[in-house]
């Protein structure tokens, strides 16, 4: 969405909430409408959960491959907005919310999204050796296994009282 149109739909969405809130209170009561209200956010978290945890799971299995996860940080973000929409209230916004939770509605955002997103990886490391290391501490004494031995000393100045 460009920038443009955020301000539009920052004012349309809660007026066509507030329509379908007088319409679906008109035909079913008030009370109904707001239990319908409550129950789709209570779906909503279990929702987000469910879905959230497994997502997490593929997710750590493709970097586990060494394959980065850009499909499902994609739908990650788009499960955690349709959380967000359907706790927000109203009918308008659980229809969005709901259609995000749905795989196949996901995969076609992204394939929309895929040729207007580029996705870079990359990694550093670095190999040290003994030579190269630069000393974090100044008061650190680096022992090898045969400078150091585990039995204590007669005239070591810690005391000997173990």
């Amino acid at each position: 969405m460009p920038f443009s149109l955020i301000p539009f739909a920052l004012l349309i969405i809660p007026l066509l909430e507030i329509s379908v809130f007088i319409a679906v209170g008109s035909q079913i009561g008030v009370f109904a409408t707001l239990g319908m209200v409550v129950l789709t956010a209570i779906i909503g978290s279990i929702l987000l959960r469910v879905q959230g945890f497994g997502l997490l799971t593929r997710m750590r299995s493709e970097i586990d491959q060494n394959r980065v996860p850009g499909r499902d940080l994609v739908h990650g973000v788009m499960i955690l907005v349709a959380g967000i929409l359907l706790l927000t209230p109203g009918f308008v916004t659980d229809t969005l919310g709901f259609l995000l939770f749905i795989p196949p509605v996901r995969d076609a955002v992204w394939h929309f999204l895929r040729s207007r997103i580029h996705v870079v990886s990359s990694s550093y490391s670095q190999y040290e050796t003994r030579e190269t290391r630069s000393p974090r501490n100044s008061n650190t004494i680096d022992l090898s296994e045969d400078e150091y031995s585990g039995t204590p000393r007669d005239d070591s100045p810690w005391g000997n009282d173990r």
